[in-house]
């Protein structure tokens, strides 16, 4: 029996290595998940409540594109715009979408070409953006976040 027990006592004594409970702080925690996800990607792309039927993030992404694209080509067929040569360019815009929902246009890649026949046209994308649908901003991990992305508009005058 004292065998017994002396084995009994040097057990407890050696298991409670096994309830060692490791603590980690909240700091690690946070850091080990920040490197784990993609910056890059957001989980639900901005768009416009025209795009709500959209299931899928892809299917949002190409509403949201089709219907700035289909605006800012609306708003510039409208405007008369008088050149001396036909004009065939496709225009690269840089957009910023705020975590607030305001769309700016960062930067914009036009022919020189076009630029000489259509001076004001910085002047008239940027209006066009003035009366854009209420826009909804990019979630990520459910949280509103700013977002930049390009978008070609083919401009065509003749």
């Amino acid at each position: 029996m004292r065998y017994f027990s002396f084995f009994l006592f040097f057990l407890m004594l050696t298991s409670c290595e096994y309830f060692n409970v490791k603590k980690t702080s909240s700091e690690a925690i946070l850091k080990e998940e920040l490197q784990t996800f993609n910056w890059n990607d957001v989980d639900v792309y901005p768009s416009f409540s025209l795009c709500d039927y959209s299931i899928t993030k892809q299917e949002r992404q190409v509403c949201f594109q089709h219907t700035l694209t289909t605006h800012i080509n609306d708003y510039l067929q409208k405007e008369i715009i008088v050149v001396s040569q036909d004009i065939n360019d496709t225009l690269m815009l840089e957009f910023k979408v705020s975590k607030t929902g305001t769309l700016s246009l960062l930067k914009s890649k036009i022919d020189s070409l076009t630029i000489n026949e259509i001076p004001n046209i910085q002047n008239l994308l940027n209006k066009s953006l003035d009366s854009l649908p209420k826009i909804y901003p990019a979630l990520k991990r459910g949280q509103q976040v700013t977002t930049a992305f390009n978008l070609p508009i083919i401009i065509h005058v003749d």
